[in-house]
């Protein structure tokens, strides 16, 4: 099956009050379609990284009061799990969607990453496009445009902040054409996965 796009619908998926009432529109109006996604992107990485990587969609389960404010899909080569391992995002907020490489406040080796990443920052900063951002939460739709500085600072804060993490890639507004062109949209996303690959290797390479 293709992948025919985001709709307003998806979006305005995060206006809906309760828990409950949001989740079900999730599960509804997102979910398939991250499934979708993930029916395309899961071989291609798989083929490029010359490992399996397996489809995770977010299931929000801890969530017991507050709906969630977004939702995503997840890429990893484990699984049982993403969140402990670097892995890839597709994903939506209310006026946003998102295409990372994430590492998350939950990476037991963390701090060796880091390592690694701060050894290794000038041929990392040189791996980054300058069209693509960095965040350094996960839980905020804010994100800043790559330069050197911002790299620098990011990994920094990553090393030293226990909750800090790090997650590159692009991000695009709710009525940007490539959201509604699914075939644009996948191999967009195969493109930013593509060149952040060599990004994803250097974390497998601790000392």
């Amino acid at each position: 099956m293709d992948f025919k796009g985001f709709s307003k619908n998806d979006f305005e998926t995060f206006e809906i009050d309760g828990l409950e009432q949001r989740m079900e529109a999730i599960q509804q109006r997102i979910q398939p379609k991250f499934k979708i996604i993930g029916d395309q992107l899961s071989p291609y990485l798989s083929d490029k990284l010359n490992q399996d990587m397996y489809l995770h969609i977010a299931r929000h389960a801890r969530r017991t009061k507050n709906a969630p404010e977004d939702t995503w899909a997840a890429f990893s080569h484990q699984k049982r799990g993403y969140k402990k391992h670097p892995h890839f995002q597709v994903g939506l907020w209310n006026d946003r969607v998102f295409i990372w490489l994430a590492f998350i406040y939950e990476l037991p080796n963390k701090s060796e990453i880091a390592n690694v990443f701060i050894e290794h920052e000038q041929e990392l900063a040189n791996m980054i496009p300058t069209d693509f951002f960095i965040s350094m939460d996960h839980m905020k739709k804010g994100a800043k445009e790559m330069d050197e500085s911002v790299l620098s600072e990011a990994l920094t804060r990553f090393k030293t902040v226990k909750k800090s993490e790090l997650l590159i890639g692009k991000q695009y507004p709710s009525d940007h054409p490539l959201l509604q062109d699914g075939l644009a949209f996948i191999n967009e996303a195969k493109s930013i996965y593509e060149r952040l690959m060599p990004v994803y290797q250097l974390a497998f390479k601790l000392n």
